[in-house]
């Protein structure tokens, strides 16, 4: 196998669109004869303050190619985000205040830092060309594109078919996109598999501009630990990237056996073939799928934190669910004047462990909730305020109560 080969068999690792494999064969064929690294361009839109593992699954791709020798264009879309992308939604997104993308935009940065190589990572900002289009310029871009084409569009097909409103700013925005990579004169272009209508929209305006049209490839969604929906924070199935390395790595540990294999591939650093040589030792008995799951816990916590941080996760997970120990850290809730007795129910809502009354009667009636490590299943118990207390609700909601 060549170098090319090589590289090629590396990168086409959990894709699922690629356009086209030749290309890009043809692609780092040049830049390895010219001793010039390809171009990747990636654009996020800073629409949310915080990045979860189904975010990293493309950034992992584009650090696939940094480790190859490539550069990395990171473009922070923080122009592109006032238009909203209508990929993957069946209404119009709400437009973000300048305050809110800055904002945004800040954790970004920081976070994604976390998961590429900064050396060979180049962050632009699509401000620095949109700001200055005239708005003649905007009227000569949307020429390039007939409202046919863009009704070609699985989304916006729909939303025509459903009777559902489509604003004209819609339409522009595959056109910002596409810009952008002329802009930055991407090789390649990397997105989920809800970008590809926007990725393709690239290849044309580069050509049509009489450049070398850019490489797509998509990554697929990954579902969250619910293992249905992808991973999204509005769902609660997100494992963020920024949080404590102990929920990191019991969020990882609680997703499927099957699911945690899509994970491997679309996450971890670890080759294929053992990726493949671990579940087939699975399926066999020999390995335990819990132990390879832990493995994963491990990696990903390591990645974001550090393998120091890793390990203390690991022990924690082991002190809590085996050992059946209450962790060394805990959230902290200190109340004061409630009384001699509480109602177990709303003691909950109080220490932030549940949203409602309804929800903690439910749990306890399920024998989901422990008090100072007796299980209470009567929903109209109360409990001695008096001292500091362990609340435990479900198997990860630990609060240290203190009454004063």
């Amino acid at each position: 196998m060549n170098e090319v080969q090589r590289q090629i068999e590396i990168l086409r690792r959990g894709t699922v669109d690629f356009v086209n494999p030749e290309e890009l064969s043809q692609k780092i064929e040049k830049s390895l004869s010219k001793k010039r690294p390809l171009r990747v361009k990636l654009g996020v839109d800073p629409t949310s303050p915080d990045i979860h593992l189904g975010h990293t699954v493309v950034l992992q791709k584009l650090r696939a190619f940094q480790d190859l020798g490539h550069k990395a264009v990171l473009i922070i879309g923080d122009y592109t985000a006032r238009v909203g992308d209508p990929s993957g939604t069946l209404k119009t997104r709400p437009q973000l205040t300048e305050k809110e993308i800055q904002a945004n935009v800040k954790t970004y940065v920081t976070q994604i830092r976390k998961a590429l190589d900064l050396k060979r990572l180049e962050i632009r900002y699509n401000s620095e060309w949109f700001k200055k289009m005239p708005f003649v310029d905007v009227i000569r871009l949307s020429s390039r594109m007939t409202v046919a084409r863009m009704l070609e569009r699985d989304d916006f097909s729909k939303r025509f078919k459903g009777g559902s409103p489509i604003s004209i700013h819609e339409f522009i925005y595959p056109l910002m996109q596409g810009y952008d990579s002329i802009m930055v004169k991407a090789d390649v272009e990397l997105g989920g598999t809800d970008q590809l209508f926007n990725l393709l929209v690239g290849r044309q305006l580069q050509k049509e501009n009489g450049e070398e049209s850019q490489v797509v490839m998509t990554t697929p969604l990954l579902e969250g630990t619910d293992g249905v929906q992808k991973m999204s924070k509005s769902l609660n199935n997100a494992i963020g990237i920024t949080e404590p390395p102990h929920q990191i790595f019991g969020k990882v540990m609680s997703i499927s056996d099957e699911l945690m294999w899509k994970y491997y591939e679309l996450l971890s650093a670890e080759l294929m073939e053992e990726i493949e040589r671990m579940r087939s030792q699975s399926k066999a008995g020999g390995l335990n799928p819990k132990e390879i799951k832990i493995k994963l816990a491990h990696e990903m916590v390591s990645r974001f934190y550090s393998k120091k941080e890793a390990d203390a996760a690991g022990e924690e997970f082991n002190r809590i669910f085996h050992e059946k120990k209450n962790p060394k850290k805990m959230e902290e809730t200190v109340l004061r004047g409630v009384g001699d007795r509480i109602l177990l129910s709303k003691l909950i809502v109080m220490a932030g462990c549940v949203g409602s009354h309804g929800e903690a009667k439910r749990l306890i009636q399920q024998g989901a909730v422990t008090w100072d490590g007796e299980k209470i299943v009567d929903e109209k118990a109360e409990v001695e305020a008096l001292g500091e207390k362990v609340l435990k609700v479900g198997k990860k909601r630990f609060r240290k109560i203190v009454f004063k």
